[in-house]
């Protein structure tokens, strides 16, 4: 699995947010649709919510490919 660090300067940073910061989709609706098909796991559950805050020290995983770890 490919993982990458995202330095983020709030406290927190939306899901869909963080995909498309991270270059993992080009676009907000890219990232409705992968949250909503359940390919996307935070901290090791699937979410299926567009706005769950991210903070430091968390990670997503899409489709099992790509982590990302929230710094």
């Amino acid at each position: 699995m490919e993982s990458h660090e995202i330095k983020i300067h709030t406290e927190f940073i939306k899901l869909q947010d963080l995909l498309k910061f991270a270059g993992a989709v080009e676009t907000g609706g890219d990232a409705k649709l992968i949250i909503q098909e359940g390919r996307v796991s935070v901290n090791g559950e699937v979410c299926t919510m567009r706005g769950k805050k991210m903070r430091p020290g968390d990670r997503c995983s899409i489709d099992n490919e790509l982590e990302l770890v929230v710094q």
